[in-house]
């Protein structure tokens, strides 16, 4: 699933044979496809980057045994990329709590986590708005380019005159305000009110983000995902809003060129730190 346009930038940004290792932390079995996906193609074609997937919960490996492996397999460091599009517990408890695990059994590996995919620090990457550009474009005639910056990719955006930015839901506040921010910067960019709209766990529902946009008028709203694979949560938020008039969803962000060269932009952030 995932391009081979990412196995080339993999060679290219981690040439110095540091192991890459993607821990795809969603609490959903169904999103294990796609994240197999990205660790497949990367093992396969990376050139000697070493590409692998963990899960937090609800499937296996995990990331303590990952890195165990690479340990085992001779590599000095990793780096953990969380694929995760808010820092809410599973980026900032379970995770830290993985790897103090490890460490407390004796793991001797330089270990560096990355910083999610989403925003940072009050910054929505634009490789993320990029993404989630392709994925709407897509839904109405927009051209499947290298990048999201083309513009076939906002010509198919151009349809709609309202967003609801479909997530799956939090209940942790500072999460929430990202995704807020994330849909302001998408509607910004596209000139449109987006609403965000969650699957659980928060108001509002997908349901009742659409209609907030029809009271507003917006007739032609679309469905932006907020999701990197799907899933129940994508169907529950997605289901919602179609049915309360929106007019089309995008598909998750899946293996989006985009959200590769994210991932890599995370990577090349972050130095692998000496374990203790």
């Amino acid at each position: 699933m995932m391009t081979r346009a990412l196995a080339r930038a993999v060679t290219a940004a981690y040439s110095a044979g540091s192991p890459l290792t993607t821990g795809y932390a969603e609490p959903v079995t169904a999103y294990v496809g796609p994240a197999a996906g990205y660790a497949g193609t990367g093992s396969a074609m990376s050139g000697g980057v070493d590409v692998r997937v963990s899960f937090l919960d609800h499937a296996g490996p995990r990331p303590g045994a990952v890195l165990w492996s690479l340990a085992t397999a001779g590599h000095r460091s990793a780096v953990v990329v969380p694929l995760l599009l808010t820092a809410a517990y599973h980026g900032r408890v379970d995770l830290p709590a993985v790897l103090a695990e490890a460490r407390a059994n004796g793991l001797h590996l330089a270990v560096a986590v990355t910083d999610v995919l989403g925003p940072v620090e009050g910054v929505v990457p634009e490789l993320l708005l990029g993404g989630l550009r392709r994925r709407l474009g897509e839904t109405h005639g927009g051209a499947r380019g290298r990048t999201g910056y083309d513009r076939s990719v906002y010509d198919g955006c151009a349809h709609y005159d309202g967003l609801v930015l479909a997530a799956a839901g939090t209940r942790d506040e500072l999460a929430r305000q990202s995704v807020t921010l994330a849909a302001k910067r998408l509607g910004a960019d596209l000139g449109v009110p987006c609403e965000v709209g969650y699957a659980s766990a928060s108001a509002p529902t997908g349901g009742q983000a659409v209609r907030t946009l029809r009271a507003a008028g917006a007739r032609r709203g679309g469905v932006a995902a907020y999701f990197l694979a799907c899933g129940r949560l994508y169907d529950t938020v997605v289901g919602s809003a179609l049915a309360a008039g929106a007019t089309a969803a995008a598909l998750p962000l899946g293996a989006a060129p985009e959200l590769a060269e994210l991932v890599l932009a995370r990577v090349r952030a972050v130095e692998p730190l000496p374990v203790g």
